[in-house]
């Protein structure tokens, strides 16, 4: 028992003496990395793009009325919706990306520090039209400043547009010189040129974007916009769909719909009434290629290419109903033959020349700047009708015999864009309502299964097109106009947040709330 009593005091005098380390340095990991090069993390980040822009064929596309779920089980087309997450971590991991530049020894103004602008503008962008408000001056310090203020959705549009600017100065200065280079870009090749382009038509978007508020002193919506058309040379966009910044899938990383989807998909969806319609009463090629005829059209005498053998389903029907009629072959189901034969499937434009085109048209139809609308409009046109691989002359369709993977019939469709353009619906009404409407519907018709939510965040702005609603969509009927916060900021950030919400919407946080954006 003594021994014991003498070894223990000598085992913890040992212990002591022997720790001459700080703690600090003693809990380090010494297998795990405290430092990355900046392509590394730049490829994270651009990763996290395609996550903001959201798969096709996900609850995105249902909810800007595409297609619709007629499968209780596995998804509605509800917009039920609650909180949302926001992308500070992302925006985290850009500071990381331009922190681990300076450290390899790039001057201050690089390739990634230019980039780190864009991917700012990009993310914070992203954030405050989900929500309203967000923290942006006091976010992003660590320990420094754990409960941020927020700043206000004019506040982080105003500085959006900063870095885009700023990013495009210092992109033409780094080309300039010929001295930057960046690496582990797997959108774009690493070509500084090619992301000037998008920097300049995302701020396009932007500006569109901001059409509610193109009388602001601060914004200069008109301005800005009429600059970027004028300039060509200081401010690059996107000149044809090869610019475009787009995800491409792989035979690993598969298209949402490919062949081993094709019993889980293929039939327990079905298109949306609001997007065939417009594809029909168009008499749009399109229709040809992302649909089918329903089965019940044909049985009535209707040929495969008639437009009137499509039918979609108002993404307000009552799911019950919906499935049954569905079974009964009244509606069109998505092209098995485009959709689920390939595992690559298609591109997902994030940031594309099409969109481009009919911004373009926008803005010169709303007086922003001088030109011809009806050129940048049939443009946008021309470039969807070119992704579909539509062209003059004839084009071969193939639509599924009998609802089978593998039993294919081709026809044969004459396609005139001459005669499509001149449609009345379709040719150019002017720079009037008509007219604006016409670029809308069009732009609308380009987003499908693309751009993530574009295509809503265009109706909620502008009312068109018209969506449907009843029992399937919930929300007494209503299409919402905004996320709740997330819950995080309820838990960490409370006074903060109840601060914003009071400022915004009298102290509710409700997905039907009006935000500055849109008001």
């Amino acid at each position: 028992m003594k021994l014991h009593k003498l070894i223990l005091p000598l085992v913890l005098a040992l212990a002591l003496t022997g720790c001459d380390k700080p703690f600090d340095e003693l809990e380090q990991n010494p297998n795990l990395a405290t430092q990355a090069t900046p392509s590394l993390v730049l490829q994270g980040v651009l990763n996290d793009m395609y996550g903001v822009t959201g798969s096709p064929w996900g609850g995105e596309q249902r909810w800007n009325q595409f297609y619709a779920s007629n499968y209780n089980y596995y998804s509605t087309n509800e917009y039920s919706w609650t909180t949302t997450g926001l992308n500070f971590t992302t925006v985290k991991n850009v500071l990381k990306m331009e922190q681990e530049a300076k450290r390899s020894g790039l001057p201050d103004v690089n390739a990634y520090s230019a980039l780190g602008k864009f991917f700012r503008a990009y993310y914070f962008e992203n954030m405050t039209r989900r929500v309203g408000d967000i923290p942006m001056t006091e976010a992003l310090k660590g320990l420094e400043n754990t409960s941020p203020k927020y700043d206000t959705q004019k506040a982080v549009y105003v500085q959006i547009l900063k870095w885009l600017d700023e990013s495009n100065a210092d992109l033409t200065a780094i080309i300039g010189t010929g001295n930057g280079t960046l690496s582990g870009d797997f959108y774009l090749g690493n070509n500084l040129r090619k992301w000037q382009k998008v920097v300049n038509t995302f701020k396009m978007r932007v500006l569109v974007s901001l059409s509610n508020k193109a009388t602001d002193t601060d914004l200069n919506v008109k301005a800005r916009f009429a600059e970027v058309l004028a300039s060509p040379t200081k401010f690059p966009v996107l000149e044809s769909i090869a610019d475009n910044l787009q995800y491409l899938h792989t035979q690993v990383n598969k298209y949402p719909r490919s062949p081993d989807s094709f019993g889980f998909n293929a039939t327990r969806e079905n298109m949306a009434k609001t997007y065939i319609d417009l594809l029909a009463e168009r008499k749009d090629p399109r229709l040809f290629v992302v649909a089918e005829p329903a089965t019940a059209k044909l049985a009535t005498g209707l040929k495969p290419t008639d437009f009137a053998a499509f039918a979609g389903a108002s993404s307000g029907e009552d799911l019950g109903d919906m499935s049954t009629n569905a079974l009964k072959g009244l509606y069109s189901f998505q092209n098995r033959k485009r959709y689920y034969t390939t595992y690559t499937g298609e591109p997902v434009f994030i940031i594309g020349y099409p969109e481009l085109q009919f911004n373009i048209a926008e803005g010169i139809n709303r007086g922003w700047a001088t030109g011809n609308a009806d050129t940048y409009y049939q443009n946008g046109i021309t470039a969807s009708m070119t992704f579909y691989g539509l062209k003059d002359g004839d084009n071969t369709v193939t639509f599924s015999r009998d609802g089978g993977a593998a039993n294919f019939d081709n026809y044969t469709v004459k396609v005139s864009l001459t005669d499509y353009l001149n449609q009345p619906l379709v040719k150019y009404a002017g720079n009037i309502t008509a007219g604006l409407n016409q670029i809308l519907t069009q732009k609308y018709l380009a987003f499908f299964q693309n751009s993530g939510m574009e295509a809503w965040y265009n109706q909620r702005r502008t009312g068109l097109p018209s969506f449907l609603t009843g029992v399937g969509t919930g929300n007494s009927g209503q299409i919402p106009k905004r996320w709740q916060y997330p819950n995080t900021e309820r838990v960490n950030n409370k006074a903060n947040l109840d601060a914003a919400l009071t400022a915004q919407y009298g102290g509710t946080d409700n997905i039907n709330n009006m935000m500055w954006l849109l008001k």
